[in-house]
């Protein structure tokens, strides 16, 4: 094998063993920026053994012996100076300093759930969601900054800093890098979740830019939420998140016309939705269920996205048991958006006047003025209505409001369509 093809696979290894490996030396080295210099540095020491001596059996062990053996040294150089340091007259013989020793000791451990705490460690509540989001997608999911900007329409620099201030804070917190437990993990999970679900999002449905979706986003928040549900497989919501993000995502290249414009769920070729996707969707949502977390938000989520994946047609789909989920949704987790898409299925349940009794409602908040999808679903229920006028002025609202150019495209030519 050419040697440039001997380093592309050392460092197709160790970026599979990345985030695992920098999970276990935050923990130990309690600071994640040294962790991750550690990890760099036994990339280094295998980029020149390996190639001689071959790819070990257990990589991942041997990169973390290696990073071990550079964080002991470290530690013994940075004690060796505060010695030289100290005061003098201190007594050595009556007062051993075994700092060392017990940082060997604490390598050496068999610390395991490594992987998770890093998570639980990156999604820490202390951080803005766009800090949790940047600094997952860089620890466990080993994106670049390059490639995190990129994901985001954000420049490189910005997303640097925030994963720099990200890494500080954390430092600065004294947090001990471990999976929380009783009360405190349940509230933990709850922000993990929301940063897996985050991303996804952003890849479904871009908020910026000329793209409708950003597929690689959302591959990124599944496969992030495949490892949590096999880290815990006994947490319905990290179930119900999965379920919800697999159904979702088998509808991708359905949504996307060949010019880039969007198609109306109700208008997809449900051919072209992914099977498998469905599948493995399908049966995340029945284990949460089954360890009863039905009315749980996410697997809430899942639910209705599992009642479009069960409709072969678009007129098959039990838009009144929507309407119910989404009713207990609205109780579970209440929000504007929430109840904006208990709208939706109102209207389609119930008839468009019903949606639009809904809106007014949703309307007379300030919370959504600025959302472009509140005028899009009125403008639907009006042009389902009859009432066209009505219809084309809220499609160009909507228009005004969107970031999206696939977006403002769809929603203009929707207002021209009530002119013709």
């Amino acid at each position: 094998m050419a040697a440039t093809e001997t380093h592309q696979a050392i460092e197709t290894v160790f970026r599979i063993e990345q985030a695992r490996l920098i999970g276990g030396l935050a923990r130990m080295v309690r600071d994640v920026t040294l962790a991750e210099e550690l990890a760099q540095d036994a990339l280094v020491t295998a980029l020149s053994e390996w190639p001689k001596t071959g790819v070990p059996k257990n990589p991942g062990a041997w990169l973390m012996a290696a990073a071990k053996r550079r964080a002991i040294d470290g530690f013994r150089r940075k004690k060796m100076l505060a010695r030289k340091h100290a005061e003098i007259g201190r007594d050595l013989e009556d007062e051993r300093d075994t700092s060392v020793e017990d940082v060997e000791a604490a390598l050496d451990d068999d610390l395991g759930d490594e992987l998770l705490g890093l998570i639980f460690t990156a999604c820490h509540p202390i951080l803005s969601p766009e800090a949790r989001a940047a600094l997952t997608l860089r620890l466990i999911g080993g994106l670049t900054t390059d490639e995190i900007a990129r994901a985001f329409l954000s420049n490189e620099a910005t997303v640097a800093q925030r994963i720099v201030r990200a890494k500080k804070t954390l430092g600065n917190a004294g947090l001990t890098y471990a999976v929380p437990r009783g009360p405190e993990r349940r509230e933990r999970l709850a922000s993990v979740l929301e940063v897996i679900y985050l991303i996804f999002n952003e890849g479904y449905s871009a908020t910026a830019g000329e793209d409708l979706i950003r597929p690689a986003l959302c591959a990124e928040a599944q496969r992030l939420g495949r490892i949590l549900a096999g880290l815990l497989p006994e947490e319905p919501e990290v179930l119900g998140l999965l379920a919800l993000m697999e159904i979702q995502a088998s509808r991708l290249h359905a949504r996307v016309a060949p010019d880039g414009s969007p198609i109306l769920l109700t208008e997809q070729n449900r051919a072209r939705w992914d099977q498998l996707l469905i599948r493995r969707g399908l049966a995340a949502l029945e284990r949460a269920e089954a360890l009863g977390g039905a009315n749980g938000p996410y697997a809430l989520q899942a639910a209705l996205a599992a009642c479009h994946a069960r409709a072969r047609k678009a007129e098959d789909t039990d838009w009144k048991r929507m309407a119910g989920l989404y009713d207990t949704l609205c109780e579970v987790m209440p929000s504007p958006v929430v109840e904006l898409n208990r709208a939706i299925a109102h209207s389609m349940a119930f008839g468009p006047e019903a949606g639009l009794t809904l809106l007014d409602e949703i309307e007379q908040g300030a919370i959504l003025r600025n959302y472009a999808p509140l005028p899009a679903a009125k403008g639907d229920f009006l042009f389902r209505a009859g009432r066209l006028t009505e219809a084309r002025i809220e499609f160009e609202r909507a228009a005004e409001l969107t970031r999206n150019e696939r977006e403002r495209a769809f929603f203009l030519a929707r207002a021209a369509a009530c002119s013709g």
